[in-house]
């Protein structure tokens, strides 16, 4: 089966761990090249070195929210490999409180993080994927779909996020570009694994991800893999046809379609 990343340039934001790296092995081993972006050198290096095993991948230690992120990142995956068809914004991070209990200077970091570096980074991204078409996935959170208590901001930034993408797929569809986003629910990363190790240290990771999630209906925390694999599909040459979607992936746990 043909995903028709072969010779194809991608750029996934946050990519040094978790969803993003998976996601950049997973679209690697199908002929794709990679560029990684992360705050942290260290991290980029580490995987960078991993998976240069499966194929051609890069890395630039950029901060999203800072003022040129978009075209310092967009501008070197053209350096390095002279063309961009993938665009996958993943930078972001989890921050979920009450209403009362956060500060407006809260709000105002969380929107930048979570929603304005993807626009900048689609904004910078969108002359280069005009030239061949190509697709932009955004991660977002199934809270976003379905906010809860004390999911705030996140649940605003994620619901906005939700609002871009579809009207996104609308305006650039005539480019041959597709925009969708997936909903993120309980996946296994290093938030994860952390609170496993605080909550639980005494069981395996088997253990833990099945134990007390009997609001998610498949009853697990879902690997890391699971989500790689709906974004790699997602963004590849098999998904021609569906643009403007924003799939969950979290075992069934939210109640939103």
């Amino acid at each position: 089966m043909d995903f028709g990343y072969e010779g194809k340039a991608v750029v996934i934001t946050g990519s040094s761990k978790g969803i993003g790296r998976q996601t950049a092995e997973e679209m690697l081993k199908l002929g794709a090249k990679v560029m990684l972006v992360a705050r942290g050198e260290e991290a980029l290096v580490k995987a960078q070195k991993e998976l240069s095993a499966y194929g051609k991948v890069e890395y630039i230690v950029q901060d999203v929210t800072e003022a040129g992120a978009g075209e310092t990142i967009i501008n070197a995956v053209i350096d390095k490999f002279g063309r961009l068809d993938v665009l996958v914004n993943n930078a972001g991070g989890a921050f979920a409180e009450s209403f009362e209990d956060i500060e407006v200077s809260d709000w105002e970091g969380d929107l930048n993080l979570k929603l304005m570096s993807a626009v900048k980074m689609s904004k910078a991204a969108l002359p280069h994927l005009k030239e061949n078409g190509g697709a932009i996935l955004n991660l977002t959170a199934i809270a976003g779909k379905a906010p809860g208590a004390s999911t705030l901001p996140t649940a605003v930034s994620r619901s906005a996020g939700l609002s871009m993408t579809k009207a996104m797929s609308k305006d650039l569809g005539k480019y041959n570009i597709r925009v969708n986003a997936v909903c993120i629910g309980l996946i296994r990363s290093d938030q994860i694994e952390k609170m496993w190790q605080r909550q639980a240290p005494e069981l395996s990771w088997e253990e833990f991800a099945t134990t007390g999630h009997d609001n998610t209906p498949l009853g697990r925390i879902g690997e890391t893999t699971e989500a790689a694999n709906v974004i790699t599909f997602l963004c590849s040459d098999l998904a021609s046809y569906i643009t403007g979607v924003a799939v969950n992936i979290d075992g069934g746990a939210s109640p939103a379609l």
